[in-house]
Parts: structure tokens; C-alpha cells; sequence
């Protein structure tokens, strides 16, 4: 028998009619003969409250302490969930992450997951339950409870996917599917047939909201495919996640604009980057942060969903001397193949840019994007442009 795992995200299970309408999904996709493995969010807007009831008490919370707090909404929904799925009629039983045998690194806030040794969820699988799992969490070889940053619970679902041999992980939200920019800033924007690893993971690192990005490079690494589908919606229709497109698919797919950053520049152009700010960002949370080159020199780019406590971490960068923090740009990310060969798409994307009087203060291409640094008031209006030029008017195919 087939096992299927669908994860839910925070919208979905906003509210009990809204849990109950998702038992009735799950209870359906039982019927049609699959096992079910389901990962779940914390209702709605419950990590944001948890985060800020940690700051009334804590300027900087110690981030132990934050993923004791915060991996407590996730156990709400799965047990939730379990409760309304029995009440009609068919059995379920909900873990945790560490119960789920999710094992982790020590990173918390952050952390990477290691290895899953599913055993209890096998067992109940073979007891013909339901299975629903808490998202974003697991526990560390040191057995301390750890969450998996934001976006956490689309990498328990493709993690448990692989160590499951799942047919496929179905990545349930509101919208159906994936979509050539955010329908909310350009509405001519169109569903994508399908979508490769490696554009999919220029969209997730570039701060597009449909899947998160180490969720993606589990998948691309243990060849799980991944279906962006609606939660209300048909399960037939949406995007396939997948490890090569198609003959006919286009040359670029999607347009985004990231969410939220921190650019960190040096306040005298030319001068190096501090010798321990490498250090300063893995302490809040940042580690991760690109680098790129402007006309002032060196840049980082944070993104703002990485940083627990921005306040100490504003501080911490002014610490560092020399180094100016800019919360007033943010990145445009076109998404594709072979960006960097002829013709030039780079240069036409640039080009629209400047036409519609966009400043550029920065940009960085390669085979898979085309990335430009912009004033972030005019970020939606550049995805505009950009996904007019480039999409809409098929410049490059």
C-alpha cells in the first residue's frame, strides 16, 4: 500500500472549522487506498504570538528557552488534528518531532535535520493509522528540543517522505500551485505545469513564500517529488516539484521579491569586512548569509526571518564598527535556465529595470537567476516590470 505524506500549513489549520475540513481531506485520501503521514503548522498566526510573548518577558530570549516556547504550537495542531480525524470515524495518532525520531543538529532556532528513524511511525502505519507529525521540530543527538527555522515544516514533510519511501510529499496551502510571480502583486501572473529542483530552490533562497528552501534540496537530493496543491482545492491540479522539466518548458518561470532584509555595508566604501562578522551572524542566526559585491564595496544580505531578536542584533552590527545596516532594500530574484548564456537576458532584465526609472544597487547572475538589489518600495513594482519584460512578452525562450 501506497504512503502518501501531505503537510498543512499554518492557514490551513487557522481555525477548528478549518482543522476539521482537513481531517475530512485526509480521511478522503485514506479512502482512495493510500497510508497517510501528515505534517502539521501551528494554527495561524501562533508562532508570531508565541515570539512576541517571548520578547514582552525578554529583549533577547535565550534561544533554548525560544524553542522550548515556540515548537508548542505544532503539538497543539497535530493533537487537534488527531482528535478530529477519530471523530470521523477513522484512527489516528500523533507524534512529535523527537517521538517521530526526527533527529537533528544542535543549531536551535535553526537547526538542520540529520537522520529520521521512523519507527513508531511504521509501526502505527502498520496498525493502519493515520499518522499526523508535528512540523518544525526535532531533537538533537544531545536530546535537546530544536526547531528547524521558519518554513520548518515543508522539510519535516520531504524528510519524512524519503525516510518513509513515500510515493510523493503534497505541500498543502492556499494557493494551488506555483506560480510565475505572487498573484497578490502581478494578477496576470500564471500557474506553472511544473517546476524543476534547481528553480524551485532559486524561488525558495530568494524569499518566495511557497516552499522552504532546505525542504527543496532534500527533495532534489533523494529524488522525492513534491505537489504544491491547494487545501480546498482539486488535489489533481497544481505543480509538480520534480527533478527535470519538460522539452517546451520556458527559459524563465517565475519572478519574486524577497520578503524582508537586513543589507549590511561598509560605511567607508573600500573598506574590508570586519574580521568577526561571520561569527556576529552565526550568533543571531544568519550564518548563512550571501555576500555580495556593490558599489560600496562588500554587502551581506540577511534575511530579517532568520534574525531572533533584531534589536540585539542591530546592536551587535553596530558593534562591529565600520559597518552600516540598511533595512531599505531588498532583492528581486528572476528564475530560470541558463540565465548567463546569450542572449542576454541579464542585460534586457537590467535594462527594463533602469527604463522604469528602478535604481540598481546591485546585481549578481548566474545559470539558474538573475538576482538585482533595489529600493524596497519599488520592489513590486520591479517583479512588474520584470515579469512584463521577461514572461508576459516571452523576451527569452
Amino acid at each position: 500500500m501506497s504512503i502518501i505524506v501531505q503537510k498543512y500549513g499554518g492557514s490551513s489549520v487557522a481555525t477548528p472549522e478549518k482543522l476539521r475540513q482537513v481531517a475530512a481531506r485526509i480521511v478522503a485520501t485514506r479512502k482512495l487506498g493510500h497510508r497517510v503521514v501528515v505534517v502539521v503548522s501551528a494554527m495561524g498566526n501562533t508562532t508570531n504570538e508565541l515570539l512576541a510573548l517571548a520578547r514582552s518577558v525578554s529583549p533577547n530570549p535565550q534561544r533554548r528557552e525560544l524553542d522550548m516556547l515556540i515548537t508548542t504550537g505544532e503539538r497543539i495542531s497535530m493533537a487537534l488534528l488527531s482528535m478530529a480525524i477519530q471523530d470521523l470515524g477513522d484512527p489516528a495518532v500523533s507524534f512529535t518531532g523527537s517521538q517521530s525520531g526526527i533527529i537533528t543538529t544542535d543549531n536551535h532556532t535553526n537547526a538542520r535535520i540529520i537522520k529520521i528513524t521512523p519507527f513508531r511511525l511504521l509501526q502505527a502505519l502498520e496498525q493502519d493509522r493515520i499518522v499526523i507529525v508535528a512540523g518544525f521540530q526535532g531533537v538533537s543527538e544531545r536530546r535537546e528540543i530544536t526547531s528547524l527555522g521558519r518554513g520548518g515544516s515543508d522539510t519535516t514533510a520531504v524528510a519524512l517522505a524519503a525516510a518513509l519511501g513515500a510515493d510523493y510529499a503534497e505541500i498543502c496551502s492556499d494557493v494551488d500551485g506555483v506560480y510565475s510571480a505572487d498573484p497578490r502583486v502581478v494578477p496576470e501572473a500564471r500557474r506553472l505545469d511544473e517546476i524543476s529542483y534547481e528553480e524551485m530552490q532559486v524561488l525558495a533562497d530568494a524569499g518566495a513564500k511557497v516552499l522552504n528552501a532546505e525542504a527543496v534540496e532534500w527533495a532534489r537530493r533523494e529524488n522525492i517529488e513534491i505537489r504544491c496543491v491547494a487545501t480546498a482545492g482539486d488535489s489533481s491540479v497544481g505543480t509538480p516539484v520534480k527533478a527535470a522539466a519538460s522539452v517546451t518548458h520556458p527559459r524563465v518561470v517565475s519572478v519574486t521579491a524577497h520578503p524582508g532584509l537586513f543589507v549590511l555595508e561598509p560605511e567607508s566604501p573600500g573598506a574590508p569586512p570586519p574580521a568577526d562578522l561571520e561569527s556576529t551572524l552565526a550568533a543571531h542566526g544568519a550564518a548563512e548569509s550571501e555576500v555580495w559585491i556593490l558599489t560600496s564595496g562588500w554587502g551581506a544580505l540577511v534575511p530579517k526571518q532568520n534574525v531572533h531578536g533584531l534589536s540585539a542584533f542591530r546592536e551587535a552590527i553596530a558593534n562591529l564598527g565600520n559597518v552600516r545596516i540598511r533595512e531599505d532594500l531588498t532583492v528581486v530574484t528572476v528564475a530560470g535556465r541558463a540565465l548567463a548564456a546569450p542572449p542576454g537576458l541579464a542585460r534586457a532584465a537590467a535594462t527594463s529595470l533602469v527604463g522604469a526609472g528602478i535604481p540598481l544597487r546591485g546585481h549578481m547572475v548566474d545559470a539558474g537567476r538573475a538576482a538585482f538589489l533595489v529600493d524596497a518600495d519599488r520592489a513590486n513594482e520591479a517583479v512588474r516590470v520584470l515579469h512584463a519584460r521577461l514572461i508576459d512578452g516571452e523576451a527569452v525562450r
